[in-house]
This record gives structure tokens, sequence and C-alpha cells, in this order.
């Protein structure tokens, strides 16, 4: 990992982070953004989970503890800023962001060592101008805290296209069926039902963000059909999986 850091920010060199890398759940004393310059990454903050594209940061404040993990082959770079007043935000949690060529082009020219000063802190003043929100609603799937739910949650986590009905699951962790429904329902705030949709939905995004085939991202999650699996997520995000990572752009007047 290298370093350049002068001013106010601090910009990462390239992590190159193998499939299945990850950064342990960990704070920093200074605003991060998170980006993936190629491939993709994962990052979970508190029981929300962000998938980021290229397309995509994610501004993670001071001292929030998150991890990160790369589903693929993936480059990270990563802006820390101080938490002076002129690079304070409004945002008190992790907020996705809009990653345009521009800012995209930022990041990397910031991570020169070799920049001089003022050009760093013009580059620095531009970057804190193009933080754009995005909205997002991410698959959150809470984690039952009874073990035998939890068992099966985990097992589900492991394997999100396991076919097994809650009755199959009872057997396997010595419940009821309608006691693992209970406890779902009590302990995660959702039927089990949606709560495995869900994780079958979060399972699929990396592969969605890489831009895999419809039909070989819906098999691999458990689904017979590419409409099964494209009117769940629709149901459960509000917009098809086409769209979903996809940043609409203000037409120039």
């Amino acid at each position: 990992m290298s370093r350049s850091r002068h001013g106010s920010a601090l910009v990462v060199g390239a992590h190159s982070m193998p499939p299945g890398t990850q950064f342990h759940r960990h704070t920093h004393q200074t605003h991060q953004l998170a980006w993936a310059s190629t491939g993709t990454l994962t990052v979970a903050a508190g029981t929300r989970t962000w998938v980021l594209p290229s397309t995509r940061a994610l501004w993670v404040p001071a001292g929030v503890p998150h991890e990160v993990t790369s589903a693929s082959h993936s480059t990270m770079m990563s802006l820390y800023l101080s938490t002076a007043p002129e690079t304070a935000s409004s945002w008190t949690g992790p907020q996705p962001i809009d990653v345009s060529p521009l800012l995209a082009e930022l990041i990397r020219y910031l991570g020169d060592p070799a920049l001089g000063t003022d050009r760093r802190a013009r580059g620095e003043a531009l970057v804190l101008d193009l933080l754009e929100p995005v909205a997002v609603t991410t698959l959150d799937a809470p984690l039952p805290a009874d073990p035998r739910a939890r068992e099966v949650a985990q097992a589900l986590l492991d394997d999100p296209a396991c076919p097994y009905a809650l009755e199959a699951w009872g057997r396997r962790v010595g419940a009821s069926e309608r006691t693992l429904a209970r406890l779902f329902l009590s302990e995660t705030g959702m039927p089990f039902g949606r709560w495995r949709t869900i994780v079958r939905l979060r399972a699929a995004l990396p592969a969605l963000a890489a831009d895999e085939p419809l039909s070989r991202v819906s098999r691999a999650v458990g689904y017979g059909t590419v409409s099964a699996f494209v009117a769940a997520f629709r149901r459960e995000t509000g917009v098809t999986p086409g769209t979903y990572f996809r940043v609409p752009r203000q037409s120039s007047q």
C-alpha cells in the first residue's frame, strides 16, 4: 500500500484485492471515501451493506465501524479527509456517492505523490464540490439471535440457492416449522420467506455490478427463471436489476 499525504486529504494508493479479500471491522479517525477503481467492493456498516461498482463510492464518517470485502478481483482506493470544519459534511452515517468520470480522475490525480501543494489543495476543494449523494435501497437481512434460527440463517448466507423449505430446516436444527417461522418474524422483523429473498438478492448484487448475464445470476441464487428473479428484485428495491446501479445523469440545458 502506498500513500501520498499533503494538506487535509490523504489518498491511499491502490489496494489489490483478490476475490474474498476482507478488511475486518475497523474505524478511522478521519472521514473516508471508499472506491473501487476496478472491480466491486462490498462495505458493511451497522446492519446495512452496500455493493459498490466503480460508478459508486461510500462516504464513511469518522468513527463509524465498517468492513470491506471484494467478491471479484478489485482495486480499492480511499480518500481520507480530516474532520476539520471545511471538510465536514451533514452526513452522520455512511452515504453512497455518485462517482462521475471527473471525480474518478480527481481521486487518481490526488494519488500522485509528486503533486504540488497548491495543485493538491485545488484538487481537494473540487473533490468536495463533486460529492453527490445517490439514493440507494439497501437489501438488509438482520440475523436472528436464537441459535436454531441463526444456524438456518448462516446456512442460507453460505448457500443462498439452497431450496430447503422451513419444515426441512426445522428437522435439521431441532425446531418445528412454526417455531422457526415465529423466531424469524420476531427477531428479524420479517417473515422467513422474505428474509431468504433478501439474502438471495443481496448475494446477486456483486454479479449484477459486474454485468454478468441475468440468467446466470438468477440461477446462482436459487431462481428458476429470470422473470421470477426480476420480479423479486423490483418488489424489494422498486427498480429492475438493470437499473439498480445506474445513476441518472442530468441533461445539460
